[in-house]
Parts: structure tokens; C-alpha cells; sequence
């Protein structure tokens, strides 16, 4: 079993196109509070972690059982920071400060509400078995990216569609003859702390995917997507008979 296990929870206050949206609820919790419930019932993790910048979303995580040991700098949860600076400032911050050395960082996302437990426990296990420095987690893109359209302005102004791929095979394929694609859903990232400082990131590295459904890929960014998470949480609760 995998040991030294990082659990970071990425928690940023200030999002852009959805304002505050780890601290919007489904049921009687909020997000960033789910996703910490589900995080303590992963045996494996050594700590579970909230990197935020927000007063708020701090005082929630430590009530909800997570360590905040650290207010992110704001530089960190602005454009152009990514999730690999924030993770490199939690390892650090734990390397310098508490004399802690994890080998692997398991990141989740608040915003990902309907990953399961055993979702979490499936990706560690295939990371584990597997000979890659790197996982993350996936899902069936709902049409393929191969006969996609962009939109352009010809000579006289008009606006026009042009095939994004003109070298395609599959440009005017229908979606259903093209090949399979997948797209990060956003819920789980585990990665190996060594390769991940050497390389600073992880797309240079093979990557594992956990290939997860899509009625479990749903990732919060917009008012239409939490309206649409709260319809579906109120369903599953219908269907299960309790809270998730």
C-alpha cells in the first residue's frame, strides 16, 4: 500500500466566472466540506490538506476536520498561477515548515462534487500498479474533437465555419464513427513528488488515466452547472434514500 500520501484540497475564494463557489452547497454542506468528508474516509492519505487564500474556506475546512496550515499567497490563486505552482507551494510549505516529506500528492477538487470514495480508492490503486510517475483521472468527451468547426472572417466579412483539424480523416465524420477521446474531468490528480519537482509539472510525463463515467465527471464552473449539480444531487438523493 502507498505511504506518505498527500492529500491537497485546492480551495481558492476568489474564482472568476462562478464567485465563492467551494463555499456553495449541495444538501446542507458545502462543496469544499464534501469533498473533505470523502478525503477522511480514504485510509491511505497521511493528511489531508485545504491550500487557500480565504479566511472563510479556512474556517469551514478546520471545522470539517482538514489542516490549513498555511493562508496561500494571493499571487497563487490568480492568472497566471496553475495547480502545479499550488501544489509545489503546499509540498514546500510542509518540507520547510513541519519538516514533512510526502512522496505522493493525491490533489482533489471541491468543484468535482460527485466523485466517489471509491473512485478515489480505484485511482490510487491503479496509480499503484502502474509504472508512471503521473494519474489523472478522465471521462468520454461528449463529441469528439476531430470534425469540430471554428469560426473565421472571410475577405468580404462574413463570418464562416472552417474544420479546426482541415487534416482530419474524421472532419466530416459523424461523432459517433470517430475515435474515442477523453478529457480531464477534473476530480482526481495523483502524482510522484520527486518527478513532479524535477520536472516542475506533469504533461511532460506518461500519464495514467482513471477513466471515470460521465455522470460522476461533472465539474463546477458556471451558475448552469451548479444549477445542474443541484438537480442531480437532489436525485440521487431520491434514488439512494440520503445525503452523498
Amino acid at each position: 500500500m502507498m505511504k506518505d500520501i498527500l492529500c491537497l484540497i485546492p480551495a481558492k475564494g476568489c474564482s472568476t466566472r462562478l464567485p465563492r463557489k467551494n463555499l456553495l452547497k449541495l444538501g446542507n454542506r458545502t462543496l469544499i466540506e464534501h469533498a473533505i468528508d470523502k478525503a477522511k474516509n480514504v485510509r491511505t492519505f497521511s493528511t489531508i490538506c485545504v491550500s487557500t487564500e480565504d479566511v472563510e474556506i479556512r474556517d469551514v475546512s478546520i471545522s470539517a476536520g482538514a489542516e490549513v496550515p498555511f493562508i496561500r499567497p494571493e499571487y497563487l490563486s490568480n492568472d497566471p498561477s496553475t495547480i502545479v505552482d499550488v501544489v509545489l507551494h503546499a509540498i514546500n510549505f510542509y518540507k520547510h515548515n513541519q519538516h514533512k516529506d510526502f512522496k505522493y500528492v493525491c490533489v482533489l477538487l471541491p468543484t468535482s462534487p460527485f466523485v466517489e470514495i471509491k473512485d478515489i480508492n480505484g485511482a490510487l490503486t491503479v496509480f499503484e500498479q502502474s509504472h508512471t510517475k503521473a494519474l489523472l483521472s478522465v471521462t468520454a468527451t461528449e463529441y469528439p474533437p476531430f470534425n469540430s468547426w471554428s469560426i473565421s472572417t472571410s475577405k468580404n466579412g462574413d463570418e464562416v465555419l472552417s474544420p479546426c483539424f482541415p487534416d482530419s480523416p474524421y472532419r466530416y465524420t459523424k461523432s459517433t464513427e470517430c475515435p474515442l477521446t477523453y478529457r480531464s474531468n477534473g476530480a482526481i490528480l495523483i502524482l510522484e513528488v520527486a518527478s513532479l519537482i524535477e520536472n516542475h509539472g506533469y504533461h511532460g510525463l506518461p500519464i495514467t488515466p482513471f477513466v471515470m463515467p460521465q455522470e460522476r465527471s461533472l465539474d463546477i464552473d458556471t451558475v448552469y452547472e451548479y444549477n445542474l449539480a443541484e438537480f442531480m444531487y437532489q436525485q440521487r438523493i431520491k434514488e439512494k434514500g440520503a445525503n452523498l
